[in-house]
Protein backbone atom coordinates (compact mmCIF):
# COMPACT_ATOMS: atom_id res chain seq x y z
CA UNK A 1 0.00 0.00 0.00
CA UNK A 2 1.50 3.33 -1.30
CA UNK A 3 -0.09 5.39 1.34
CA UNK A 4 0.72 3.36 4.52
CA UNK A 5 -0.89 6.96 6.69
CA UNK A 6 -3.98 5.64 5.01
CA UNK A 7 -4.43 2.27 6.26
CA UNK A 8 -6.25 0.72 8.74
CA UNK A 9 -5.33 -2.42 10.81
CA UNK A 10 -7.72 -2.64 14.02
CA UNK A 11 -10.05 -5.47 13.20
CA UNK A 12 -12.51 -3.47 14.80
CA UNK A 13 -12.24 -0.89 12.21
CA UNK A 14 -11.89 -3.10 9.60
CA UNK A 15 -15.21 -4.46 10.83
CA UNK A 16 -16.88 -1.26 10.96
CA UNK A 17 -15.82 -1.01 7.19
CA UNK A 18 -17.46 -4.16 6.47
CA UNK A 19 -20.82 -3.49 8.26
CA UNK A 20 -21.20 -0.32 6.21
CA UNK A 21 -20.89 -1.21 2.71
CA UNK A 22 -23.57 -3.11 1.49
CA UNK A 23 -21.77 -4.06 -2.05
CA UNK A 24 -19.07 -5.76 -2.66
CA UNK A 25 -17.11 -5.55 -6.57
CA UNK A 26 -15.51 -9.35 -7.50
CA UNK A 27 -12.60 -9.26 -10.30
CA UNK A 28 -11.62 -12.00 -12.25
CA UNK A 29 -10.15 -13.69 -15.50
CA UNK A 30 -11.58 -16.41 -17.23
CA UNK A 31 -11.08 -18.31 -21.06
CA UNK A 32 -13.44 -15.26 -21.81
CA UNK A 33 -10.92 -12.68 -20.19
CA UNK A 34 -11.49 -10.37 -17.50
CA UNK A 35 -14.77 -10.06 -15.78
CA UNK A 36 -16.16 -7.69 -12.51
CA UNK A 37 -19.47 -7.42 -11.18
CA UNK A 38 -20.88 -5.95 -7.58
CA UNK A 39 -22.94 -8.31 -5.33
CA UNK A 40 -24.03 -8.21 -2.13
CA UNK A 41 -22.62 -10.07 0.47
CA UNK A 42 -22.26 -11.24 3.96
CA UNK A 43 -19.45 -12.12 6.09
CA UNK A 44 -17.86 -13.80 9.11
CA UNK A 45 -14.30 -13.30 10.71
CA UNK A 46 -12.44 -15.32 13.34
CA UNK A 47 -10.06 -13.34 14.51
CA UNK A 48 -7.96 -11.68 11.49
CA UNK A 49 -9.38 -14.44 8.97
CA UNK A 50 -12.42 -13.02 6.79
CA UNK A 51 -14.57 -15.38 5.04
CA UNK A 52 -16.95 -13.09 2.54
CA UNK A 53 -20.08 -15.25 1.26
CA UNK A 54 -22.46 -14.33 -1.98
CA UNK A 55 -24.65 -15.63 -4.16
CA UNK A 56 -25.84 -15.76 -8.04
CA UNK A 57 -27.77 -17.77 -10.86
CA UNK A 58 -26.34 -21.74 -11.60
CA UNK A 59 -25.80 -21.11 -14.82
CA UNK A 60 -23.60 -18.42 -16.94
CA UNK A 61 -20.47 -17.05 -17.23
CA UNK A 62 -19.73 -16.49 -13.29
CA UNK A 63 -21.13 -19.69 -12.65
CA UNK A 64 -18.46 -21.32 -15.00
CA UNK A 65 -15.75 -19.48 -13.71
CA UNK A 66 -16.54 -20.43 -10.00
CA UNK A 67 -16.95 -24.05 -10.88
CA UNK A 68 -13.40 -23.84 -11.75
CA UNK A 69 -12.38 -22.65 -8.33
CA UNK A 70 -11.48 -19.19 -9.88
CA UNK A 71 -8.94 -16.84 -7.94
CA UNK A 72 -10.15 -12.97 -7.74
CA UNK A 73 -10.05 -9.82 -6.31
CA UNK A 74 -12.12 -7.95 -4.36
CA UNK A 75 -13.05 -4.58 -3.58
CA UNK A 76 -15.71 -2.85 -1.12
CA UNK A 77 -16.32 0.88 -0.35
CA UNK A 78 -18.25 3.42 1.56
CA UNK A 79 -18.34 7.23 3.37
CA UNK A 80 -18.32 8.43 0.15
CA UNK A 81 -18.15 12.65 0.58
CA UNK A 82 -16.94 15.15 -1.89
CA UNK A 83 -14.47 17.49 -0.36
CA UNK A 84 -14.36 20.59 -2.05
CA UNK A 85 -11.73 23.08 -2.65
CA UNK A 86 -10.88 26.37 -4.10
CA UNK A 87 -8.88 24.62 -7.14
CA UNK A 88 -9.40 21.61 -8.96
CA UNK A 89 -6.71 20.14 -7.56
CA UNK A 90 -7.25 20.52 -3.88
CA UNK A 91 -10.60 18.56 -4.68
CA UNK A 92 -10.32 15.19 -2.17
CA UNK A 93 -12.92 12.29 -1.70
CA UNK A 94 -13.46 11.19 1.83
CA UNK A 95 -13.87 7.15 1.58
CA UNK A 96 -13.29 4.13 3.90
CA UNK A 97 -12.34 0.62 1.61
CA UNK A 98 -11.30 -2.95 1.90
CA UNK A 99 -9.92 -4.66 -0.89
CA UNK A 100 -8.40 -8.45 -1.60
CA UNK A 101 -7.99 -11.36 -3.19
CA UNK A 102 -8.93 -15.03 -2.72
CA UNK A 103 -10.48 -18.26 -3.90
CA UNK A 104 -14.15 -18.36 -4.73
CA UNK A 105 -15.92 -21.98 -3.48
CA UNK A 106 -19.44 -22.99 -4.44
CA UNK A 107 -20.74 -24.45 -1.61
CA UNK A 108 -23.16 -28.05 -2.46
CA UNK A 109 -24.97 -29.07 0.87
CA UNK A 110 -28.13 -27.11 1.61
CA UNK A 111 -26.76 -26.64 5.54
CA UNK A 112 -23.59 -24.67 3.72
CA UNK A 113 -25.62 -23.01 1.59
CA UNK A 114 -27.94 -21.89 4.53
CA UNK A 115 -25.40 -20.66 6.06
CA UNK A 116 -23.81 -18.94 3.44
CA UNK A 117 -27.35 -17.03 2.79
CA UNK A 118 -27.80 -16.66 6.04
CA UNK A 119 -24.20 -14.52 6.52
CA UNK A 120 -25.51 -12.25 3.47
CA UNK A 121 -29.14 -11.67 4.53
CA UNK A 122 -28.40 -10.92 8.65
CA UNK A 123 -25.40 -8.20 6.42
CA UNK A 124 -27.97 -6.69 4.89
CA UNK A 125 -31.04 -6.83 7.44
CA UNK A 126 -28.96 -7.07 10.53
CA UNK A 127 -31.70 -10.47 11.07
CA UNK A 128 -30.17 -13.69 11.34
CA UNK A 129 -33.55 -16.26 11.57
CA UNK A 130 -34.64 -16.69 7.73
CA UNK A 131 -35.64 -19.75 6.30
CA UNK A 132 -34.10 -20.78 2.86
CA UNK A 133 -36.50 -23.73 1.44
CA UNK A 134 -35.07 -26.53 -0.24
CA UNK A 135 -36.10 -25.36 -3.62
CA UNK A 136 -34.94 -22.18 -3.45
CA UNK A 137 -31.71 -23.60 -2.59
CA UNK A 138 -31.67 -25.80 -5.06
CA UNK A 139 -31.80 -23.36 -7.67
CA UNK A 140 -29.61 -21.00 -6.08
CA UNK A 141 -25.74 -21.06 -6.07
CA UNK A 142 -24.15 -19.85 -3.07
CA UNK A 143 -20.31 -19.36 -3.49
CA UNK A 144 -18.11 -18.98 -0.32
CA UNK A 145 -14.65 -16.58 -0.76
CA UNK A 146 -12.16 -17.88 1.48
CA UNK A 147 -9.58 -14.59 1.57
CA UNK A 148 -6.01 -15.13 1.51
CA UNK A 149 -5.37 -11.37 1.71
CA UNK A 150 -6.93 -7.71 2.84
CA UNK A 151 -5.97 -4.73 3.39
CA UNK A 152 -8.22 -1.83 4.44
CA UNK A 153 -7.67 2.05 3.69
CA UNK A 154 -9.55 5.17 4.25
CA UNK A 155 -9.27 8.26 3.54
CA UNK A 156 -11.19 11.04 6.06
CA UNK A 157 -9.65 13.99 6.39
CA UNK A 158 -10.87 17.44 7.28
Amino acid sequence: MRRTDRELTGISELRAILDQCDAMRIAGQDAEGFFIFPVNFGYTVEGDKLTLYFHSATEGRKARAFAQGCEIAFEMDCGHKLRTADTACGHSFTYRSVMGTGQVVPLASPEEKRTGLMAVMAHATGRNDWDFPDASLQKTAVYRLCVRTWSAKANLGG
